[in-house]
């Protein structure tokens, strides 16, 4: 008893930090840029509206707007890594399985017309769609950061 009760401590220890971890459904995650308002790696909502992405970040922790218009690039890569903190919880198998991470970087205007960047991590289901949108809305090109990233977003 003693054992089990150690044991599903442990797990439960482990498995909090993992599942922060993981962006799903139609969330993402601010990872970075020039912008001030986060400090550091937040989740939030992704929202492309008719005129602009919107970033709102989880507890009204803060917002980013970037108007399409304003947008000078896009660019999409992606970072596969083994699911090794899983495989060794849960079933050694997991080992064979990738899990890729989606990035989107955006360079854009801000309001007093000075060069901008954020790199967000997006949740898998909301890739293409994103990027398309943001395609069509800001008349920019997506560039890839690899072949693999291009041939993998056009499987899907």
């Amino acid at each position: 008893m003693k054992r089990t009760l150690s044991l599903l401590l442990v797990f439960s220890l482990l498995w909090t930090p993992l599942a922060q971890a993981a962006v799903r459904g139609k969330s993402a995650r601010y990872v970075g840029g020039t912008l001030s308002v986060f400090k550091e790696a937040v989740n939030g909502k992704w929202d492309l509206t008719e005129n602009e992405v919107i970033f709102a970040a989880e507890k009204g922790r803060g917002t980013i707007s970037i108007p399409y218009a304003k947008i000078e690039t896009i660019e999409y890569g992606q970072k596969a890594g083994r699911r090794v903190g899983v495989a060794l919880m849960v079933n050694p198998l997991f080992l064979f399985s990738k899990k890729r991470k989606h990035f989107v970087s955006l360079s854009f205007l801000d309001e007093e017309g000075k060069k901008q960047g954020a790199v967000f991590e997006l949740a898998k289901g909301i890739v293409k769609e994103s990027l398309t949108m943001l395609e069509s809305k800001s008349g920019k090109k997506v560039e890839y950061e690899s072949e693999e990233a291009k041939k993998y977003l056009e499987k899907q």
